[in-house]
């Protein structure tokens, strides 16, 4: 099962591989009094937001409410505005982060006021920090300081569960895979698992080898969430190529898990046939059997590569 995406275009950043809202639309929208409804349900008491960013996932009951990541300060506002519009203002019982990505942490202090705590996997506060370090080196000297990321206060190791009003929440780390840091989100009752950047749905994944990442083990965790759970479990995805949901089925996982597979496939041949990465990483045939996601690119070759020679 999946649900559409209208009305969303394809984001520039190639960094964080996102999908993005035409906000302007959405203000005009409002201007002539038309108040658009950016909560998107998806199963029961819980659904999705899409805005800059890694898809962001909620749960709003009578008695409490929870949202899965961030996004950046302008989206989580609107975000925040739109569930507090839901839950009459009172504070959240949780704000997770599935992994440390700006593209989903970087609204945490917008939510950090409405929010009892920020939870994680206990990674994902360092990973933060050392993002954070790397992106101030990298700045020219005239750019003004990064700030201080706003990290979780509440960190679990492998696995984490608690009941949250009529819902049960429940998070689980898998081991390396996109980063080292990915947690799933799982709510039991409504039989909903946020995955996160566990799945690029039919787009190239960002693969963050200094913030953990693995290929070859990226396959076994996807196996693993499929195993945990039932064949009618809908997942919520932190990105989708354009034209794809960022919901669906266990078969995207597999589907994920394949294109995994034959990228670390086809860069060994290439590597096997004797081309050095700096041939390898610029070439740009869609990989055989995944037309969806178009040629290849540089940020996948090259990751494939380093995790191959290394």
């Amino acid at each position: 099962m999946s649900i559409t995406r209208r009305g969303f275009l394809q984001s520039s950043s190639l960094a964080l591989a996102a999908t993005a809202l035409d906000w302007r639309s959405l203000l005009a929208q409002g201007a002539m009094g038309r108040q658009p409804d950016l909560l998107t349900v998806v199963r029961g008491t819980v659904g999705t937001f899409t805005g800059r960013g890694g898809t962001i996932g909620w749960h709003i009951d009578g008695a409490s409410a929870v949202v899965i990541d961030s996004q950046f300060p302008d989206t989580a506002k609107t975000c925040l505005d739109a569930v507090q519009a839901r839950t009459a203002g009172r504070s959240l019982d949780f704000l997770v982060n599935t992994h440390h990505h700006g593209d989903h942490t970087g609204g945490n202090g917008v939510f950090r006021p409405a929010a009892t705590h920020i939870l994680a996997q206990a990674n994902v506060p360092r990973l933060q920090r050392e993002a954070a370090a790397r992106a101030t080196q990298a700045a020219a000297a005239s750019a003004p300081p990064q700030p201080e990321p706003v990290v979780a206060d509440i960190t679990f190791e492998t696995t984490w569960r608690q009941p949250v009003g009529g819902e049960v929440l429940a998070l689980k780390y898998y081991g390396a895979a996109h980063t080292g840091g990915d947690a799933t989100v799982t709510f039991e009752k409504a039989n909903v698992v946020h995955a996160g950047d566990l799945v690029f749905n039919r787009r190239h994944p960002v693969i963050d080898r200094p913030g953990g990442a693995s290929i070859a083990h990226w396959q076994v965790v996807l196996d693993n969430i499929v195993r945990d759970h039932d064949a009618g479990t809908i997942y919520i995805f932190g990105h989708a190529g354009p034209n794809f949901a960022a919901t669906g089925s266990r078969a995207d996982l597999l589907y994920h898990r394949d294109y995994l597979a034959a990228l670390l496939e086809f860069v060994r041949g290439e590597m096997k046939a004797g081309k050095p990465r700096e041939v390898i990483v610029k070439i740009t045939d869609p990989l055989t059997g995944f037309p969806d996601h178009g040629p290849l690119i540089e940020r996948v070759l090259a990751a494939a590569y380093d995790e191959l020679a290394g």
